[in-house]
């Protein structure tokens, strides 16, 4: 199987370290982005070494937008001396920030965060990317349950990656002629340090939220990494501009 090259957003901890590690376990190279942890973004780097695979972190805060140019030089460098290659194969826009805020209580200054690392980000970011992307990649964006069913609080976030899942169609419909393939996964409550571990740290809540589910429980990360990788996979070629809910069935 010829290797490919993965480029993971927000891979240091959480739903993008599963991502990560997923894709290696499925014999791809991995680049993964961290905004503040670098020294866990060296151990997953470890990690994914340690399966065979080659992977390198890079630093990335969506938060600061005018930084992306400098970023894809870095990207640039990394893949032609890490990894001998101009391109990238896969590309999983998961970076990502929370935050429980009522409406009313929303003001520009964190909606213009959400913006640019939930949207705007994303964005441009997927743009460049596209120009270095092999023919047949696959771009993968990371939406949220709360785009289906109204989670109080969620009124910036979800509206945002609302604006992800209709981009990641129009993703898929321009794209197409290039081979490249785009969906959205909506992953459900998931137990990570996301959000300041809103489920992990709050008994309360992971219950009422387990009882949600079919399954009676809340989601954890691998529940999601293994999903990426599949979609990435040759299986999933024909797959393209769908929104994929991983949520055990909350709400259904």
């Amino acid at each position: 199987m010829e290797t490919k090259i993965a480029l993971v957003t927000g891979s240091s901890r959480g739903l993008g370290k599963d991502m990560a590690l997923s894709l290696a376990k499925k014999g791809h190279d991995v680049i993964i982005t961290y905004a503040t942890s670098k020294n866990e973004a060296e151990a997953v780097v470890k990690e994914i070494e340690a399966m065979g695979r080659k992977a390198h972190a890079l630093h990335l805060d969506l938060k600061n937008f005018n930084k992306l140019d400098a970023f894809m030089s870095e990207l640039k460098k990394a893949l032609k001396e890490k990894f001998n290659s101009e391109h990238i194969d896969f590309l999983i826009n998961n970076a990502g920030m929370g935050a429980t805020v009522p409406f009313e209580q929303v003001n520009e200054e964190l909606f213009t965060d959400f913006l640019n690392v939930h949207y705007k980000g994303v964005y441009f970011l997927t743009q460049k990317c596209v120009g270095i992307m092999n023919q047949g990649g696959r771009i993968i964006n990371i939406s949220s349950g709360t785009t289906r069913f109204a989670n109080p609080g969620y009124s910036v976030y979800a509206s945002m990656k609302g604006a992800i899942e209709t981009l990641t169609k129009y993703l898929a419909k321009e794209l197409g002629a290039k081979g490249i393939t785009a969906n959205v996964i909506a992953p459900g409550p998931i137990e990570t340090d996301f959000n300041n571990a809103a489920i992990r740290s709050n008994p309360q809540m992971k219950g009422l939220l387990s009882t949600l589910s079919p399954l009676g429980r809340v989601g954890q990360a691998n529940d999601i990494g293994g999903v990426v990788a599949f979609l990435c996979s040759e299986d999933a070629g024909w797959i393209n501009g769908q929104r994929i809910e991983v949520s055990g069935g909350i709400n259904v």
